[in-house]
């Protein structure tokens, strides 16, 4: 094996790991993206839960 084609294989090699890196880091800001909605959507529902309580506690009240 020629000092050519182990250069060229490190390269190669390095062009790919780079591809695979660059495709993870998507992947990851897309699970960011859908935790970021899944945590706004909890909020809303724990908002719209204890307003409930709330008000069922008012109307005991009564």
């Amino acid at each position: 094996m020629s000092i050519t084609e182990r250069v060229w294989g490190a390269l190669t090699s390095m062009i790919k790991l780079e591809d695979k890196v660059v495709r993870q880091g998507e992947i990851i800001k897309a699970q960011q993206a859908r935790l970021e909605n899944l945590t706004e959507r909890l909020i809303k529902l724990e908002t719209t839960i204890e307003l409930l309580i709330r008000a069922s506690e008012y109307k005991r009240v009564k």
